[in-house]
Order: C-alpha cells, then sequence, then structure tokens
C-alpha cells in the first residue's frame, strides 16, 4: 500500500532517511536493507541519513551497518550532536568549554568542533540522552544557565522505543532541566529543520530534489516540512494510518515501509 497525499511531480534526486523506525527496531533490520539500498543505487537516486539519535557517533552507525554488510560512509550520516557542533561552532568559533550531559556519541562531535566538558564557567550547557544522568547533574546545569551559560539541547524526544516499551529519552531530561534552570533550549534536531538543512549543504542539494522519510509526523514529517522537503511517511515506526490521516499537514506520501516506498518511486 502507498498512498499519495500530494502530487510529486518528479522522481527524487536524494533521499533522506531516518533510522530508527524506518530501517531498523533496536538491532533488527526492517526488511532487507542491503536490496533496499542497492535498488536506490540502480535508480540513480542518492541517500544520506538524518537522526535525533545523540548517542552514537557517525562511525559507529557507520559500524553498524557493516555489522549488516552494508558500506555507508559517516560522511553520509548526519545525527543531532553532529549538528549541534556545527551550531556552537558558528557561535563560538574558536570553540570551548562546555558543559555536556551525554555520552559518547555526542562528546566526540563536540570535541572534533573545539568543545570540551568543563565542571565550571562553562559557554553553554549541552544536553542529549545521557543515561547515567542523576540529580547532580541536574542541580550543576540548572545553576550554570541560571548564571548565563548557554542552553543548548539535541533532540526533543520525550521517549524512545527499547526492548522493555517505551522509555524516556532526551527530552525528558531537557524537560527537567528547563524546570530547574527556568530557561527553555534551544534544540537543533527535528523538528527543526536544521539537521535537513546542513545534510542538504554537504551533499549539495536543493530542498525540492530531497524526499524526506521517517515514521514519526512531530519530529520527521514536521522537520522535513520546515525544511521545504516533500516528506514520505513510512509505517513501520511510531505511526499509525490512523495518526497520519488525523496529522495537521499530511507528508506527501504514506507507504507500510521503506521498502514498499522505495519500490514505487
Amino acid at each position: 500500500m502507498i498512498l499519495p497525499q500530494r502530487n510529486m511531480p518528479v522522481t527524487p534526486r536524494c533521499l533522506l532517511l531516518d533510522m530508527d523506525g524506518v530501517l531498523w527496531h533496536g538491532d533488527s533490520p526492517i526488511g532487507n536493507i542491503g536490496h533496499i539500498l542497492d535498488t536506490l543505487n540502480r535508480k540513480g537516486i542518492a541517500y544520506g541519513f538524518v537522526t535525533n539519535n545523540s548517542t552514537r557517533t557517525d562511525q559507529q552507525i557507520s559500524e553498524k551497518f557493516g555489522h549488516l554488510g552494508i558500506l555507508v560512509e559517516p560522511s553520509l550520516i548526519f545525527t543531532s550532536s553532529k549538528i549541534m557542533g556545527v551550531v556552537l561552532k558558528e557561535r563560538y568559533p574558536p570553540g570551548g568549554n562546555v558543559y555536556i550531559i551525554g555520552e559518547r556519541g555526542l562528546q566526540e562531535p563536540l570535541a572534533a568542533c573545539g568543545f570540551f566538558h568543563a565542571e565550571e564557567d562553562p559557554l553553554a550547557v549541552v544536553v542529549g540522552l545521557d543515561r547515567g544522568f542523576d540529580y547532580q547533574r541536574l542541580k550543576d546545569a540548572a545553576r550554570f544557565i541560571r548564571a548565563g551559560s548557554a542552553f543548548y539541547a539535541t533532540n526533543p524526544d520525550p521517549t524512545l522505543p527499547s526492548p522493555d516499551g517505551l522509555v524516556p529519552g532526551a527530552g525528558s531530561l531537557i524537560a527537567a532541566i528547563e524546570a530547574a534552570s527556568n530557561q527553555k533550549a534551544m534544540v537543533v534536531g527535528k523538528p527543526q529543520p536544521l539537521l535537513f538543512e546542513v545534510a542538504m549543504r554537504e551533499m549539495n542539494l536543493q530542498p525540492f530534489e530531497c524526499l524526506v522519510v521517517g515514521d514519526r509526523l512531530d519530529t520527521d514529517i514536521a522537520g522535513g516540512q520546515a525544511a521545504g522537503c516533500r516528506t514520505a511517511l513510512v509505517l513501520s515506526g511510531a505511526t499509525t494510518a490512523a495518526m497520519a490521516a488525523q496529522w495537521k499537514h499530511p507528508p506527501d506520501i504514506v507507504a507500510e515501509d521503506l521498502s514498499n516506498l522505495v519500490e514505487r518511486l
């Protein structure tokens, strides 16, 4: 099943693909990912990967593809952490000390841009998902923000899927720090358009050439639309057809899964 929501006059030049819920659930692939990407290659359609996940570096995600027998260069993978480094570098060109709440997937991209964790006088508090988050870090983050440090966050996702069901995501940590500091974070991940804008810039693409593919209406689809791209919702993740039908700004396509979408392009 594939349901066109609006006319798509031309085949997209590139798919910008979310991963969780589109390519895999955890470590379980959704369909034959290698075959899907080979089909895109045969059709002359490029692809890049855009994810709010801040816990893995682009290299780690590339290695995950490798474990599935698929070669994907890290340069084609755009995480909210990578975009965070870009944003901070634009605001603070020399780099500097920041207070990081986040795992390796956030720490390494920031270090590559010249930003390192510090316990005092940080330029900014930078928050992603951190499964070791505790009261002391909440207290420190709020103290720094109240003292004037900028407040940045990778993504607003309140939950994420796990074998135990939905568990707290980065958005849950951000909400706690916002409450404690009385300040709102500047979010760089979806549904903000920055992830897509940087990906398109790096891949030399224009919005009209891209089809954003995701499984969440409020992040993937809303973010793709904010970036001026056409969008495709796949029903292999967090969203049902009934939810899609009620969404205020419908995607251009609704498809059962990525394989079904790609075969019809």
